[in-house]
């Protein structure tokens, strides 16, 4: 007899994928979150190293004669007291910038606590934190502002920013409840507390990591409603108008009477910078919602190659 003899080609393990691939390719190949990415990068670079696009080093400093036209020495022209006007808008991006992320980032921490918070305590706490949630919902968002900025103390960076976070926290709130409520019972958290977990290590660890793309776009709505809003305080004059940000800009634009004056890029300028700041945070909000919902996501067709 033959024994008959069959060799199996051994079959490759699949080669594990990188965790963040799936996710950097997305970004990738998303035209909103690219457009929104590059706008922000200038700003950041803008921000960060502004010697390196201006000569200017104290733009507040009446050093030039006043209201000339744009030219290669002024490319925005000067304003009506003598202050370079592409200087000022380089250094006011730095202020701007950080008014964005740090009122945003600390709205959005103060959401996530209260709003994740309310939904996994339930009982009375839920009452207590969603009676607060809804208070500040249905409270005017700008007056208030207006009422807390006035009698805070106009004339201080952190003034603006304390009551950015205080109005900005609740809209992003009410969403951390829903989601939260939806997973308060599923499985995987059953498993932890019956494992005895304690509160926090659940919350922190099991709880928060499959809301993240939620509260990516929590942040990227709080830095986009703190750009205009912050804008809007200082244009008021409610903010430090001795300070270098686009909103003061607006401010002294608007106090100098430049579009009536014959200097528009004076207003035109930190409007155009204060408005493609707000895209980009708003492209960024867009793109993170395709990424966390199957939904959203265009469909495009793929091509097969041929066999």
């Amino acid at each position: 007899m033959t024994a008959l003899l069959t060799t199996t080609t051994p079959v490759a393990p699949p080669s594990p994928r990188r965790r963040g691939g799936g996710f950097l390719r997305s970004l990738l190949h998303n035209r909103k979150a690219m457009i929104g990415l590059i706008i922000f990068i200038v700003f950041t670079v803008l921000a960060v190293v502004p010697q390196l696009f201006t000569s200017v080093t104290e733009p507040n400093k009446l050093a030039f004669p006043p209201a000339l036209p744009p030219s290669s020495e002024h490319w925005l022209g000067t304003t009506s007291l003598g202050q370079d006007i592409w200087a000022q808008l380089v250094y006011g991006t730095r202020q701007s910038l950080v008014i964005a992320l740090v009122a945003g980032f600390f709205a959005t921490v103060l959401s996530v606590l209260v709003g994740v918070s309310a939904a996994y305590l339930g009982g009375v706490a839920d009452d207590v934190l969603s009676m607060i949630i809804n208070v500040f919902l249905i409270i005017p968002t700008f007056p208030l502002i207006i009422i807390l900025a006035t009698y805070a103390g106009k004339g201080t960076l952190s003034v603006v920013i304390i009551v950015l976070i205080i109005t900005g926290w609740s809209y992003g709130a009410n969403q951390m409840r829903a989601q939260a409520l939806s997973l308060r019972n599923r499985d995987f958290l059953e498993s932890a507390r019956v494992r005895g977990e304690r509160r926090s290590y659940i919350i922190f660890r099991e709880m928060l990591p499959t809301m993240t793309s939620l509260i990516v776009a929590n942040f990227l709505g709080a830095a986009l409603y703190s750009v205009l809003t912050a804008a809007g305080l200082q244009f008021l004059g409610l903010g430090d108008p001795n300070s270098i940000s686009w909103g003061t800009m607006l401010y002294w634009a608007q106090n100098q009477q430049a579009l009536q004056s014959g200097m528009p890029l004076w207003s035109l300028a930190p409007g155009c910078c204060v408005a493609l700041l707000g895209v980009s945070f708003a492209l960024l909000n867009y793109a993170f919602d395709e990424f966390s919902n199957p939904a959203l996501r265009p469909v495009r067709r793929r091509r097969r190659a041929a066999a």
